[in-house]
């Protein structure tokens, strides 16, 4: 989380808006990550397509993981999921400005 975190910009905005979450700063983004990942295991990317100006990049990916702990997904303890993952990020003086997370609805697999 924290390598993550050194690649925004202070005053970095993350949104997830299929949750209804818009988050300012590192700190909120750090938090929001570690509740994230601390409910999930064996997360794994696969990158659909990927492409970049100076500007902006967009990431297509496919996640795939286990759940661990009650409440981030509609499933139990123990249901492997895939969802579909989109990002969105408006890069500024190299670092990450905006982030836009796109997520598709997860499916048990």
């Amino acid at each position: 989380v924290d390598e993550a975190v050194g690649l925004y910009t202070d005053d970095i905005i993350w949104e997830a808006p299929s949750r209804n979450i818009v988050l300012h700063g590192k700190q909120e983004v750090a938090d929001n990550y570690r509740e994230m990942f601390s409910g999930f295991k064996d997360v794994e990317f696969r990158t659909l397509d990927r492409f970049a100006t100076e500007d902006r990049v967009v990431d297509d990916s496919v996640i795939s993981l286990e759940i661990t702990k009650d409440g981030f997904m509609p499933f139990p303890v123990g249901t492997k999921v895939q969802m579909r993952l989109t990002h969105i990020f408006e890069i500024r003086d190299g670092k990450i400005s905006k982030e836009i997370g796109i997520e598709g609805p997860p499916k048990a697999v």
